[in-house]
């Protein structure tokens, strides 16, 4: 059987098997995103997923299809495959070892570790957690559950297509994000089955960007990746099987950036209700970014939820600077009393709300008598702020933007 055709098949078997054990993930209507592109776009809420994330549907029928043959599990991820495997194993009664890049996160490291998974960490990326579970693998003598480059893996997450076929119907364009190249090589096996014309687009980091590098190169190419927040999309290399598959089916891939991404996450929060980590916000990041040409009926796929709650507060604190509700303000002021109540006044009669002041009497610069004053400050937009910085020149106050 052609292995396209192979996995459709397998995602079908998928779907009996872990239905018990998922849950049917909601797909939203978005008014904001659909006014903004001009299309009807809708989200499959996968951070909604058990786990928090899509990982757990191919981990769940990968397991149960070796859960006879062997005692233990091994997986290696930054995150949600380790969740998802760890989870599997419980349910299926299996020991289990994750190994996860250093940088990986609190939130995802504990969470393992609740599931009842001993977890290693090892490495910098996702390749040098690899190589050490695969020594674990053969130490112990357990099975390597790979996070993306195996067929089961893939057909498990084929699960997200065939779900979406029934709650959407036909769709014209669907929006995945990348990263191994599992989900979205699952997604475009079911979906390109049912209707060969739907438009399939894969979205990754600019700083990991191996399927654009690889496909441009006609064959796997090893990338430098750089930092992402998106870190359940950064690895070196497409994987041989996910690679094959994408070459064959996927109509484009984009890169965004990271404050793209980070301004999705901030996006998704506040004008939907919807928390992603970056590598679930990366589908959304795309559309916001004006890269992609879509009209007509648009599915993306918010692929997890798992974020630190302090990268939570950093994001939505760049989402306001962006976008002009929070700056910073300095100037030179008398250093003589009730000159900042004068100030703090100004800034409260344009509704400015002061989240810091910071005085800095030792500033050399400052003229004689003065003091440097900087004040943190919420506003409802750009335009406030600058109607706050010409009312506070008027008063003879030398205050400027950051």
């Amino acid at each position: 059987m052609d292995l396209v055709e192979e996995i459709a098949a397998r995602a079908e078997e998928a779907r009996r098997v872990i239905s018990e054990h998922v849950y049917l993930t909601p797909v939203d209507y978005s008014d904001a995103l659909s006014e903004a592109l001009g299309a009807d776009v809708f989200l499959k809420l996968e951070n909604l997923q058990k786990t928090g994330s899509f990982k757990i549907r191919g981990a769940l029928y990968k397991v149960y299809k070796i859960r006879n043959d062997v005692q233990g599990v091994v997986a290696a991820s930054a995150g949600n495959h380790a969740l998802g495997v760890a989870y599997a194993s419980r349910v299926f009664g299996l020991e289990c070892v994750v190994v996860m890049p250093e940088f990986a996160t609190i939130a995802k490291v504990e969470a393992a570790r609740r599931l009842g998974a001993e977890v290693v960490l090892h490495g910098a990326i996702y390749d040098d957690a690899e190589r050490r579970a695969r020594e674990i693998a053969e130490e112990r003598g357990f099975a390597f559950v790979h996070p993306f480059d195996d067929p089961d893996i893939i057909a498990g997450q084929g699960t997200v297509g065939l779900e979406m076929a029934e709650q959407l119907g036909d769709v014209d364009v669907v929006v995945v994000p990348v990263g191994g190249g599992g989900l979205i090589s699952g997604i475009s096996a079911v979906l390109k089955k049912i209707n060969p014309d739907v438009r399939i687009v894969g979205v990754e980091p600019e700083n990991a960007p191996k399927f654009r590098t690889s496909l441009k190169a006609g064959r796997i190419e090893r990338v430098e990746i750089r930092p992402t927040i998106a870190d359940g999309l950064v690895t070196k290399r497409p994987g041989k099987t996910t690679f094959q598959i994408v070459s064959r089916l996927v109509d484009s891939v984009v890169a965004v950036s990271e404050d793209e991404i980070a301004g999705a996450i901030h996006f998704l929060l506040e004008r939907e209700k919807v928390l992603a980590e970056g590598a679930g916000a990366a589908g959304v990041a795309a559309l916001l970014s004006g890269r992609l040409d879509v009209d007509g009926r648009v599915a993306v796929v918010v692929s997890g939820g798992n974020i630190d709650l302090t990268a939570i507060y950093r994001l939505i604190i760049r989402g306001l600077a962006n976008s002009g509700r929070l700056a910073v303000i300095r100037g030179y002021v008398p250093d003589s009393p009730g000159k900042l109540s004068e100030i703090t006044g100004i800034i409260a009669a344009h509704r400015g709300n002061i989240i810091d002041v910071i005085h800095h009497r030792e500033d050399l610069r400052a003229p004689a008598w003065h003091t440097a004053l900087q004040i943190v400050v919420e506003v409802e937009s750009s335009e406030t702020l600058d109607r706050i910085l010409e009312e506070l020149r008027s008063r003879g106050y030398t205050f400027e933007r950051m």
